[in-house]
């Protein structure tokens, strides 16, 4: 598989190699063409009633190590971890989290939600909502509170800025012990997923040059993508 051309995925495998071997991997279709995996992706393992791509994601994160949440146009996309220091370290400007808030560039809602994740190390999605105030309070009467606003907002841009990932998937247990419904987003910080590595790597160039090797990468997988498209959908 040299260029997105070439790709075909049936298999939890097959997301797993495409990752490796692309660096990035869109899920839903956008405004590249073929540039994701609906787009590439057999009918029975996108819509089917056996496991496809929706039961894989977190087993892709967890065996491949690679980054996923929602990196552009506020969708989700995996990243392996070889391209995903300088995605974050471009997306970041060079900031981490403490000087983009001595700096001002982040906002209390955004300061709030992150420290709130990161002293946890990781939070399942549900968790974070309700420890951090985001769900309405059971009881009623003069001392009940108003839940906080922008949940799905604040999460979203921290994501697209690379100071929280998707590290995992889990699902609620039946009576019988058997999985139901949609699986449960695990949210973590780069920090705490990948380690001592990535501090280690993610600021060792400048953004900009962080942002040109990006770009080279694409072009290489995109061949037949304007460079103007891939730099607007870089973002």
């Amino acid at each position: 598989m040299n260029t997105f051309k070439d790709l075909y995925i049936e298999t939890k495998q097959d997301v797993i190699d495409a990752v490796e071997t692309y660096g990035f991997l869109p899920f839903f279709a956008n405004e590249i063409p073929g540039f994701s995996i609906e787009e590439h992706i057999a009918r029975k393992a996108y819509f089917s009633d056996e496991p496809g791509i929706w039961e894989w994601k977190g087993a892709i994160i967890q065996e491949s190590r690679c980054a996923y949440g929602k990196f552009f146009r506020n969708k989700a996309a995996f990243i392996s971890r070889k391209w995903f220091y300088d995605f974050a370290n471009y997306r970041r400007d060079g900031y981490d989290y403490e000087a983009r808030c001595e700096d001002g560039l982040a906002t209390y809602p955004e300061q709030y939600l992150y420290e709130l994740i990161s002293s946890h190390r990781s939070m399942l999605s549900k968790d974070a909502k309700a420890v951090g105030g985001y769900v309405k309070p059971r009881t009623t009467g003069p001392d009940q509170w108003e839940p906080r606003k922008g949940f799905d907002t604040t999460i979203t841009k921290l994501q697209m800025q690379t100071y929280i990932i998707t590290s995992d998937f889990e699902y609620e247990l039946d009576k019988k012990g058997n999985f139901y419904g949609w699986g449960i987003a695990r949210y973590t910080t780069p920090e705490v997923f990948f380690g001592k590595s990535f501090a280690s790597h993610v600021y060792k160039r400048t953004p900009e040059e962080s942002q040109k090797r990006v770009l080279r990468q694409l072009k290489k997988i995109l061949p037949d993508a304007d460079l103007e498209d891939l730099k607007r959908f870089l973002g």
